[in-house]
């Protein structure tokens, strides 16, 4: 099971930027899947952007479509979630999950 590491969280206030990484600790396979999910205090987790491993495709949830972009380095087996435009309500533990394997996970907190 691969064992995946998030970081790049932090504070800032609305409006700002932060660049969160995932390195996982072997090459997923070919057809696996980089999901980004959060989870904000007293709310169910939820989706966030997905990237396919092998051809780098996308998809984001609606929230954050346009502010934020995923992508993947094969070469240092990371993803990252770039957020900008960020707003208060994107405050929430990020999560990158691959296959059955969940990062523990990294607070992003925006201040209006």
């Amino acid at each position: 099971q691969v064992q995946l590491i998030e970081s790049g969280g932090g504070s800032v206030q609305a409006g700002g930027s932060l660049r969160l990484s995932c390195v996982a600790s072997r090459p997923p396979f070919s057809t696996h899947i980089m999901r980004w999910f959060r989870q904000a205090p007293g709310k169910e987790r939820e989706f966030v952007a997905l990237i396919t491993w092998s051809g780098g495709s996308t998809s984001y949830a609606g929230s954050v479509k346009g502010r934020f972009t995923i992508s993947r380095d094969k070469a240092t087996n990371s993803g990252y979630l770039q957020m900008s435009s960020l707003k208060p309500e994107d405050t929430a533990v990020y999560y990158c999950t691959v296959d059955s394997s969940w990062g523990q996970g990294t607070q992003v907190t925006v201040s209006s």
